[in-house]
């Protein structure tokens, strides 16, 4: 598995993100490789996973290209091949993206994720 998705997975993971999902949607767009989707129970803790994810890559020599949405319940950070999206769960539920992007592939991720 690619280092930048273990590194986002994990650092959602350890901020008890809801739902941690990947997609690989490469050949669907051009816009990235991977989309990771979570969510979080709260505006303070979906900026804390957004922040966690931002600190942790920063850790490992990624730079974060853009961040969009840091005061709105959906905050998008884009590292070129991988496009994160941490949504408040109500947000996540209502533009639904595993079913817009229902024809891309999901990735397995229960190693690194806890129960």
């Amino acid at each position: 598995m690619d280092k930048k998705l273990e590194t986002i997975i994990k650092a959602l993971d350890s901020k008890k993100a809801v739902e941690i999902t990947a997609l690989q949607v490469g050949s669907l767009t051009i816009v990235a490789d991977y989309f990771v989707i979570a969510a979080g129970n709260s505006n303070t803790q979906v900026r804390a996973l957004a922040d966690e994810v931002e600190y942790q890559m920063g850790l490992e020599g990624y730079e974060v290209r853009q961040i969009e949405g840091r005061s709105t319940g959906w905050i998008l950070l884009d590292y070129h091949d991988i496009v994160v999206h941490v949504f408040l769960q109500d947000q996540r539920e209502y533009y639904n993206l595993e079913k817009l992007w229902a024809d891309a592939t999901p990735m397995d991720i229960s190693s690194l994720v806890t129960e």
